[in-house]
C-alpha cells in the first residue's frame, strides 16, 4: 500500500510540475477526476487502518489489565501477548501515520490542481 500511495503522489506531482503548469487543458480535468477517486480510496483505507489500530491498542490495554488479574502461572503467556500486541500496535500506528500524512498531502495537490484550472477558466 505504501508503494502505491507514493507512486500515485509522484505521478500526480510530476503531472502538476511538467504538464499542468505549462498549459492546463481538458486532460487536466480527467486527471483531477481520477486523482479525486484515488483520494477517496485512500480515505477509506485510512479509516479501516484507524479502526484496526484502535482495536489493537484496545487489545493491548486489555491484556495489560489482564496481567494484573491473572494468576502468576499465566504470567509468561500474558507478557508474550502484551509484547505481540505492543509490536502490532506500534506497526499499525506507524502505517496509519503515513496514510494520514499522505492523504493530507494529496489534498494540497488536489487544491493546487484546482487552482490552476480555475485560474484559466477551463472548468
Amino acid at each position: 500500500m505504501k508503494e502505491y500511495v507514493l507512486q500515485t503522489m509522484n505521478a500526480v506531482q510530476k503531472y502538476i510540475d511538467e504538464e499542468m503548469k505549462s498549459s492546463p487543458d481538458s486532460k487536466t480535468k480527467e486527471v483531477l477526476s481520477e486523482f479525486e477517486k484515488k483520494i477517496e480510496f485512500f480515505q477509506h483505507e485510512r479509516l479501516i487502518h484507524l479502526m484496526v489500530t484502535l482495536s489493537f491498542a484496545f487489545f493491548l490495554l486489555f491484556e495489560i489489565f489482564c496481567l494484573f488479574m491473572l494468576p502468576s502461572s499465566f504470567l509468561v503467556a500474558g507478557v508474550l501477548l502484551v509484547a505481540i500486541f505492543f509490536g502490532l500496535t506500534i506497526g499499525y500506528v506507524m502505517h496509519y501515520y503515513f496514510l494520514e500524512n499522505s492523504v493530507q498531502k494529496m489534498y494540497h495537490m488536489r487544491d493546487e490542481m484546482r487552482s490552476y484550472l480555475n485560474s484559466d477558466k477551463v472548468i
